[in-house]
């Protein structure tokens, strides 16, 4: 990582349930020293417990990073802990869900670096995507060090303003909930045309995965993946027919789907 200055004046990590284990994970597997890391849990893992972290102990007065990784609902609470690390060089990075940079800046101050990242679930598995941005306080250095740090659970993307994250959380963050329907839907169909229904759920997982590692493996467009698989008055012809009908099918529904998820990231983020 780029992680001298990270090993030597510490990384905080607070709050370590499914996303901060997962990033903690990556972290030590690629080399940041267990020592350099101080966890803040109300509620350790006993796997946490046995990482060698500090946890739960005094933190450091001047880390590189905070990292912020509470539920939302509880980051009232949290933050105040953190005022004495604010107006410094520490980089606070936060992964909770509809916080804007604003309240960190209220509680930290307004020449606290901030970034703002929306990761997604794959994240657990290392094949997520995590959107940041910055506030002004916020230099370059940092932003590389946030990348190398959530680049250990997946990709990372810049956005170019805060206003952004609403429709990245429609897409990415939201997004493998929809697919995960979407394989449920597609084994329920199958089950109707007479499959065994665990056979179906075996079938549509499979595929869905498969399709999904195809189109990020190849980086071919997927209208072209779609295309190379779809023959003339085929089967998957037929069935393109009803998905891609401009009125009743897949295009109006994921807008609308994508537009209400935005909308309500919005409204949680106004409070």
């Amino acid at each position: 990582m780029q992680d001298s200055e990270i090993a030597r004046r510490g990384l905080v990590l607070l709050g370590c349930g499914k996303m901060g284990s997962a990033m903690l994970e990556g972290w030590l597997a690629r080399g940041l020293p267990a020592a350099s890391v101080w966890v803040k849990d109300p509620d350790p893992s006993d796997w946490l417990a046995a990482q060698g972290v500090h946890l739960n102990a005094d933190l450091p007065q001047d880390p590189a990073v905070v990292l912020v990784a509470v539920k939302p609902q509880v980051m009232a609470q949290a933050l105040p802990v953190l005022a004495p690390l604010g107006g410094g060089r520490t980089l606070f990075l936060s992964v909770a869900a509809g916080i804007p940079i604003s309240a960190f800046e209220t509680q930290l101050g307004s020449d606290t670096p901030v970034i703002r990242a929306m990761p997604n679930t794959p994240a657990a598995i290392g094949r997520g995507i995590t959107a940041i941005i910055g506030n002004d306080s916020t230099r370059e250095v940092q932003l590389q060090m946030a990348e190398a740090l959530l680049s250990a659970v997946g990709e990372v993307v810049r956005l170019e303003e805060e206003g952004q994250m609403d429709a990245v959380t429609g897409v990415s963050g939201s997004g493998p909930a929809y697919v995960f329907h979407m394989i449920e839907c597609l084994a329920a169909a199958g089950a109707v045309e007479g499959l065994d229904p665990v056979l179906a759920l075996r079938l549509a997982r499979a595929t869905v995965a498969g399709a999904g590692a195809l189109a990020q493996e190849t980086g071919t467009e997927p209208a072209q993946l779609r295309r190379n698989v779809t023959s003339p008055n085929g089967t998957t012809q037929a069935g393109l027919d009803v998905l891609m009908n401009a009125e009743r099918g897949l295009p109006p529904l994921m807008r609308a789907t994508v537009a209400a998820a935005a909308a309500r990231s919005r409204e949680l983020a106004d409070g």
